[in-house]
């Protein structure tokens, strides 16, 4: 499609109406016949296939962050479906609002947080049946391992290093050559 102008006059004979077509009269000629060319076109193409590979990897990128991310399935399919409904929009309002871990983060982090509470002494469990016993045991009760020594005086339970009992000053002697540390003595 080419636009032309008409230039109508009038002859001096005759009075007869002629009209001369010009393309040469047109100085944005070369822009309208490059928004008609094949070459223009192919790039439109080619862009609006970008933009959509573009938006399918958006929603892909929002359902799997969702997932690492959400632990309820029904807020997934939301996010999701935002982002489809909403392109462009929806992921970028789900990047807002997402939460700010991922799932395995937090797993981690509560797996972090119970190893120092046994470490601290919160949590603590018998050193050869590992069922739970409270700090001031002085056997296990499930499989009656010596766990520490009482004090010859006030008979409250001593820790391995220390030297005098904390409760009546009393000095701690040594563990009897039987009752070496990492042996294993039971209650009989």
């Amino acid at each position: 499609m080419s636009l032309r102008f008409i230039v109508p006059f009038l002859a001096d004979s005759g009075g007869v109406d002629t009209t001369a077509e010009t393309d040469d009269d047109n100085p944005f000629q070369p822009i309208l016949d490059f928004f008609d060319s094949g070459a223009f076109k192919a790039t439109v193409r080619l862009f609006l296939f970008l933009l959509a590979a573009l938006y399918l990897a958006l929603v892909f990128w929002t359902f799997k962050d969702a997932k690492r991310r959400i632990a309820d399935p029904i807020l997934v399919a939301v996010a999701v479906a935002t982002a489809i409904v909403f392109p462009f929009v929806g992921v970028i309002i789900y990047m807002i609002l997402r939460p700010p871990e991922y799932l395995d983060d937090v797993r981690e982090r509560e797996l972090e947080i119970r190893a120092m509470e046994r470490r601290l002494g919160h949590d603590q469990r018998c050193p050869y049946c590992r069922s739970e016993i409270e700090p001031s045991y002085l056997v296990c009760p499930v499989c009656t391992t010596r766990l520490k020594d009482p004090c010859r005086r006030c008979k409250s339970p001593l820790e391995p290093a220390w030297k005098i009992c904390p409760y009546c000053t009393t000095p701690v002697r040594g563990p009897l050559p039987a009752e070496l540390p990492g042996e294993r003595s039971t209650i009989q």
